[in-house]
């Protein structure tokens, strides 16, 4: 066990799971919780930032995202705390700990911040699906938790692709491997 994850191992749990598997668990949690507040912190952004002829739609798309998006980060900070972990939700420490790049695109037209987020959402899905199946194993009610999330956060991305995909069931964003990359692929299409 590293010393990062004995700094997880908490002195309690709930009954039915030792320390160790809620140390494991409690890992886990934190860096779901953080890519739920940087996500919530990104999807803002592109609130805030998006322009171009589809502006209103995308604005108005990702407001119960954001709202959605918060409530998970608050489901996943009190489930790690129930499980006798210590929720770690400042900026400092997601920046610190997170295991990805800060988003990429500014100001820019509403396809290419979609574009983008396609990228973003796939990464939080692949973590996210890793996570659920490591827990699992571990700790049902938790895997519970995720797999709610697994599907809105689906939902999400079947939402923003929607709006990159050709008639023919093409994705502006095929091939693409970071947001910068997306982005342009998704103007260009």
């Amino acid at each position: 066990m590293t010393s990062e994850a004995a700094s997880t191992t908490p002195r309690y749990t709930v009954p039915g799971l030792t320390v160790q598997d809620a140390g494991t668990v409690i890992e886990l949690l934190q860096q779901r919780l953080h890519a739920l507040n940087d996500l919530h912190l990104t999807l803002k952004h592109v609130h805030w930032n998006v322009v171009g002829p589809h502006f209103i739609a995308v604005h108005e798309m990702l407001d119960p995202q954001v709202d959605r998006v918060r409530d998970m980060a608050d489901d996943v900070a009190e489930r790690l705390a129930a499980l006798g972990g210590v929720a770690h939700g400042t900026p400092g420490a997601l920046v610190k700990e997170r295991s990805w790049e800060d988003y990429s695109v500014g100001r820019a037209d509403a396809i290419a911040h979609l574009g983008a987020l396609d990228i973003v959402y796939t990464g939080i899905l692949q973590d996210l699906r890793a996570a659920t199946k490591t827990v699992g194993d571990i700790d049902p009610a938790t895997e519970d938790l995720l797999i709610g999330q697994l599907r809105d956060l689906e939902q999400f991305q079947w939402f923003v692709r929607a709006h990159l995909e050709t008639a023919g069931g093409t994705l502006a964003t095929a091939g693409a491997t970071t947001e910068t990359e997306a982005a342009k692929q998704s103007v260009d299409h």
